[in-house]
């Protein structure tokens, strides 16, 4: 639990400068100090549902979102199913985390080959409002990938990709390509590109204050005591 009297002050260290100096930085930090961040400067939905978990405990990602929708569609030929696929799966930038609203909840909108796919372009990760399936053959990649459940059967002739690389909602939460994914034990909190450098600064910041909080409740400050002294708990 942590609650600040005060709105959150961006700017306490210098911004990042490459993707991959930023990706570092978002790897130190955890969801729940970027949710309190986002709390703190009035956006307060910024998280996917519960139900979306790293497919082996322990699994972080981060990186920016590629954005992608699909839908139910039993009548799609599997020829074109398969196709419009394996297209989208050869979209996704490096660096980024391929983030999946499937539309869909009959299959598994992500395997084996396609993870082997994405680590050998650079893919930082997927997370998937959906199903994955070839669990173990997934994690043996080392892709992390976070997803709502697990089915053997395949989305081919079941699900229809309708586009990527734009913008999608998941439960009221919009992800648009370029906004900034981080997911861990906790869940998958998802960054608006505009606050992208200050919820990092800040969140790196609230870290920091409790690691102070750590030491001094170890040493036997209680609990309200540590609040008046740090402002936060």
């Amino acid at each position: 639990m942590r609650h600040s009297p005060s709105t959150a002050v961006p700017g306490r260290a210098l911004p990042p400068s490459t993707p991959d100096e930023l990706r570092t930085r978002f790897d130190a930090v955890y969801t729940a100090a970027l949710t309190d961040v986002m709390d703190e400067l009035g956006r307060r939905h910024q998280t996917l549902p519960p139900e979306v978990v790293p497919l082996e405990p322990g699994a972080r990602v981060a990186g920016p979102a590629f954005a992608v929708e699909g839908r139910t569609n039993h009548a799609i030929d599997p020829e074109i199913s398969i196709r419009r696929i394996l297209e989208m799966l050869g979209s996704v930038p490096a660096g980024h985390v391929a983030v999946y609203e499937a539309g869909d909840t009959t299959c598994a909108h992500f395997g084996e080959l396609s993870a082997v796919s994405l680590v050998a372009h650079g893919v930082a990760g997927v997370v998937i409002n959906g199903g994955c399936r070839d669990v173990d053959l997934v994690n043996a990649t080392g892709l992390p990938v976070f997803a709502r459940y697990r089915t053997p059967q395949d989305a081919v002739s079941r699900w229809e990709v309708l586009e990527w690389g734009n913008t999608i909602v998941i439960e009221g939460v919009t992800i648009a390509t370029g906004d900034y994914v981080v997911g861990d034990a906790d869940g998958v909190a998802v960054i608006p590109h505009d606050l992208i450098e200050p919820v990092l600064v800040e969140a790196e910041a609230l870290v920091g204050t409790e690691n102070l909080i750590r030491d001094a409740v170890r040493d036997g400050m209680k609990p309200l005591a540590a609040y008046d002294e740090f402002g936060k708990f």
